[in-house]
């Protein structure tokens, strides 16, 4: 660990560096993306297998994003999605990898994102989803580990409104859930009597959107602990005391978009911040200014920028963090689900 990060650590906010970047450089960032499906030999490359298929979906959002999705090599990307799918209806991190919902998840908003729904076998996927739905109504990630995080939940929403089947799960149940998740200080934790995450709260906030039942939770103390995640330099995080992200950029913005509160933060600072965490030499953007790029902290950065209104950038639909032109009619931001 460099001086420089433990010195952040001890103020719980990074430093802004002298001559940060102030302007967006998306030419560099889409390289940046696109050279990720070309580098096979590479050690990282190698290593994240375990997120093949999330980290598809993080590429193509981006250049969706920066309005270049037409570069990517849609057979290359068409062949691992498939190679990912298995015989119980659900996708796995990758070829091999036993199924998981947020990699199935992954795996329906990429083929949507490319305009190939009809590669989905729909009556499979649902199948899959409604076997990991529990009797109090959460998500298990996937059968074999008796995990009911509440992302599972939202992810095993997403993924059945993304289907147009939403009406295949016990909703009420889910969403009854959801909200004993919901703590005291508005935010939303992993588990019951779990500690409150902006993460988590985005999931929670996510699902009861897509099931119309925001009217469920205090809006405006749930927009006062998200609001005060902002630190100094502009930043977000995710907990009380962390350090600043850019990733929570997302997360909190996000959930304070679905419940109308996204003035309770301040524009301009975090958009300088999220501007000097990028590279201006081999593009993409960092969890903070200085540190080394990567395309999970790059799509949520976009996002993050577009949700501001961030010119250049193609809107992004909060709930979903996907294009509204990608989504269309069933984007959150352009028409609420009924």
């Amino acid at each position: 660990m460099s001086l420089a990060s433990i010195w952040n650590i001890a103020r719980r906010d990074a430093v802004m560096p002298v001559g940060a970047l102030t302007e967006l450089l998306p030419e560099k960032h889409a390289d940046f993306i696109l050279k990720y499906g070309k580098t096979e030999n590479l050690y990282e490359y190698v290593m994240s297998e375990h997120l093949r298929i999330s980290g598809l979906y993080w590429c193509l959002t981006s250049l969706d994003l920066l309005d270049k999705l037409e570069s990517a090599d849609m057979d290359l990307i068409i062949d691992v999605i498939n190679g990912a799918k298995n015989p119980d209806g659900g996708y796995g991190a990758s070829k091999g990898h036993v199924s998981h919902i947020l990699h199935t998840l992954c795996a329906v908003q990429c083929l949507t994102t490319l305009k190939r729904q009809d590669l989905i076998d729909v009556d499979a996927v649902v199948g899959f989803v409604k076997g990991l739905q529990q009797a109090d109504g959460s998500f298990y990630g996937l059968n074999e580990e008796a995990d009911n995080d509440t992302r599972f939940s939202f992810c095993a929403v997403a993924t059945l409104y993304l289907l147009k089947k939403l009406e295949e799960i016990d909703v009420e149940g889910v969403v009854n859930y959801v909200m004993q998740c919901y703590n005291f200080d508005g935010g939303f934790g992993t588990y019951p009597k779990s500690e409150s995450h902006a993460g988590q709260i985005y999931c929670c906030i996510g699902t009861l959107a897509t099931t119309n039942n925001l009217e469920r939770i205090d809006i405006n103390r749930t927009a006062r602990w998200l609001a005060e995640r902002q630190c100094p330099s502009g930043g977000l995080c995710g907990r009380p005391e962390k350090l600043p992200d850019v990733c929570y950029s997302w997360w909190v913005l996000a959930s304070l978009a679905i419940i109308g509160k996204q003035h309770w933060i301040d524009k301009e600072t975090l958009v300088k911040f999220i501007l000097a965490s990028q590279d201006d030499e081999l593009g993409g953007i960092a969890d903070r200014p200085e540190d080394e790029t990567d395309p999970f902290h790059t799509v949520f950065g976009l996002a993050g920028l577009s949700l501001l209104g961030y010119e250049g950038l193609q809107p992004i639909d909060p709930v979903f963090c996907m294009t509204t032109r990608t989504l269309g009619d069933l984007s959150f931001a352009t028409k609420p689900p009924e």
